[in-house]
């Protein structure tokens, strides 16, 4: 029987490999070979991770926009 109490981070945490820390930014990008050009998915990061996360989507030609952790435009994290 279960407590109800979901394990896991209560705060949204960096999307960077083995990174605990909080979020701070988002990173929305999508795969143009995959998806809709207006379809975003989104990567958090911690502030020491951002530019990492960045410049590995940019270099794919992913990234779309980075802004602060919860300015994006209603955009649900996946």
């Amino acid at each position: 029987m279960t407590s109800g109490v979901m394990d896991g981070p209560t705060e949204p945490q960096c999307s960077s490999k083995g990174c605990r820390a909080d979020a701070t930014w988002q990173l929305r990008w999508n795969n143009p070979k995959l998806h809709a050009p207006d379809y975003r998915k989104t990567w958090l990061a911690c502030d020491e991770h951002r530019a990492t996360l960045g410049d590995f989507l940019e270099v794919r030609g992913f990234l779309r926009e980075v802004t602060p952790f919860g300015t994006a435009s209603g955009a649900p994290i996946s």
